[in-house]
């Protein structure tokens, strides 16, 4: 892998990756030579136990909504053009003109409740210069990229002092909450471990502590020897859709030994990984022939310094469907005692996607 780091005109960051090397002299655009004056803060929620991030400067953020909008043709912001510069390269990733968090952030309000600043990272990953391109339609060698870039982002996020843990995530579709052209994900580098990944862990490390052995290294195998509901398997990695699903046709994606981190993995495990995930995708947007929309999450162990033996390396991914004419969202029982309630059973929508073909190219050196 080859990267090359720039500096844009507003001062955020910017870093190119590619599978080879990167020419000098690309110059670095930037929508505005203003520099960027975010000074987000956090506060505490006494009754959840969490924080709460605030950043108003994202009232004004780039946003574009179609005046009628159109599922199978859905108009999207063309904002990374001014944002990706010229040149041979495959992945950029940059400072987010609007963040959630931001290490120079720096005074807070004075409240009832507690306040920190909210010194974190948000940065977007842009996996291909070709705006109509998915992450379905990349070659191998690019999603195995994709995985490093993850790994060295996570690595130089994670060595900062107030970073406690890295997320990698995509939203992907309108019905997500994409607004801009290209197809990108983004990763929220925080100061604490968020709630999600907190209280998985939490499970995690008291199964460790009783067993020796990983959580979700176990569940794996039971899903292997199971056999029901599995999509895609190789002798390093696996994609399945868990028999504990929340939503219809959540999948997950995971190396089938345990590392805790993309650091960790082998150049094997990333094959396989990148293999599961073309296979998902190309499975998803199959299955109705159109782009499907969903968030996919990357949870790891935390960046604290601590060993973390308990950690498993896996995606999930939360579509937003419930039958092909119908969208689900989180409703009340999701949202406000945070308790799913899924219409149908795992084994059923893994049938679905089983019954999708899906067809890969043969790897380099195979």
């Amino acid at each position: 892998m080859y990267s090359h780091k720039l500096l844009k005109p507003d001062g955020r960051h910017l870093t190119l990756y590619s599978r080879y090397p990167i020419a000098e002299g690309i110059v670095a655009p930037s929508p505005s030579n203003e520099p960027i004056a975010a000074n987000p803060h956090l506060r505490w929620h006494p009754l959840r136990g969490e924080w709460v991030a605030y950043a108003s400067h994202r009232q004004g953020r780039t946003f574009l909504p179609p005046p009628e909008y159109n599922p199978l043709a859905p108009t999207l912001h063309p904002e990374f053009p001014t944002e990706l510069p010229q040149g041979q390269y495959d992945v950029a990733v940059f400072d987010n003109r609007f963040p959630t968090m931001s290490l120079a952030a720096h005074s807070t309000p004075a409240l009832i409740v507690e306040t920190l600043p909210a010194n974190g990272v948000c940065e977007v990953v842009v996996f291909t210069q070709d705006p109509h391109a998915y992450l379905s339609s990349l070659e191998l060698d690019r999603l195995e990229l994709i995985l490093q870039v993850w790994a060295d982002r996570t690595r130089i996020l994670g060595e900062h002092p107030h970073i406690q843990y890295v997320l990698p995530f995509e939203n992907k579709g309108v019905e997500m909450g994409v607004t801009l052209s290209h197809p990108h994900g983004q990763i929220y580098a925080y100061p604490f471990v968020p709630p999600v990944p907190a209280r998985m862990l939490e499970m995690q490390q008291a199964y460790y502590h009783q067993n020796q052995r990983g959580l979700l290294q176990d569940l794996i195998q039971q899903e292997i020897e199971d056999n029901q509901r599995i999509l895609y398997q190789d002798e390093y990695a696996l994609a399945f859709v868990p028999a504990c699903a929340r939503y219809p046709y959540e999948v997950w994606i995971a190396p089938i030994e345990p590392v805790g981190t993309f650091m960790e993995l082998t150049l094997e495990q990333r094959r396989g990984l990148a293999r599961a995930l073309k296979t998902v995708t190309l499975k998803y947007d199959g299955l109705w022939n159109r782009p499907f929309p969903y968030l996919m999450a990357w949870f790891q162990a935390p960046t604290d310094g601590n060993p973390h033996p308990e950690a498993h390396l896996h995606a999930q991914f939360y579509p937003p469907y419930r039958s092909s004419d119908r969208l689900k969202y989180l409703a009340g029982t999701e949202l406000a005692a945070g308790m799913f309630a899924n219409d149908a059973l795992p084994e059923e929508k893994a049938k679905e996607l089983q019954a999708v073909p899906v067809k890969l190219e043969t790897p380099v050196g195979l």
